[in-house]
């Protein structure tokens, strides 16, 4: 089963590849991630969709907590949630072929973003199953070239959400070096 996680750390150099390297250390292929600014300075918002039994979602949350860079993290498996992907895609059109993709692309609600005199790109947003659909119609055309943001995704309503705790560095140890006191051995 896909499992999705919403992951808030702070942005921050080499935090990516410490999220991933865990998933990599604990032998999980992520099937998605995205990565964003979120509405608090210094803290991005990483999407990442994971293929995974229940057992493991919950090792992968709790090792994510474990991650010095990590804030919070939310499974929105199970919550109402929207998701969406975005899709750049890049179709051989000329002539009548042309006017057939410019037909499906209003029927999909996608939209045209550039024209060449031998192609069309496309701009599409939904769910997975959406796109994937639009790419088997268009493959006929001949698809030259295609991009995907993976899955972004948000809980829906006015579920309770945790603010985003400000990081506290940890408090620093007494210094003993020099003081070696009385030590019997």
């Amino acid at each position: 089963m896909l499992h999705t996680f919403a992951v808030y750390v702070d942005n921050k150099p080499g935090v990516l590849n410490r999220v991933a390297s865990l998933f990599r250390r604990r032998a999980f292929n992520i099937e998605s991630l995205t990565v964003g600014h979120t509405e608090t300075p210094g803290v991005s918002r990483m999407t990442v969709v994971v293929d995974t039994d229940e057992y493991g979602a919950r090792r992968l949350e709790a090792h994510l907590y474990r991650l010095v860079p990590c804030r919070r993290v939310d499974n929105i498996t199970t919550a109402p949630s929207i998701s969406r992907d975005l899709a750049l895609i890049k179709v051989a059109a000329t002539g009548n072929a042309r006017t057939h993709v410019m037909q499906l692309v209003d029927v999909y609600r996608a939209r045209i973003v550039d024209v060449s005199p031998e192609s069309l790109v496309i701009e599409t947003t939904g769910t997975e199953d959406k796109i994937d659909s639009l790419v088997e119609v268009l493959r006929p055309y001949g698809v030259i070239e295609m991009v995907r943001t993976g899955r972004v995704a948000m809980a829906r309503g006015t579920t309770p959400v945790r603010p985003i705790a400000p990081r506290v560095p940890p408090r620093a140890a007494p210094d003993v070096s020099g003081d070696v006191g009385n030590c019997s051995v």
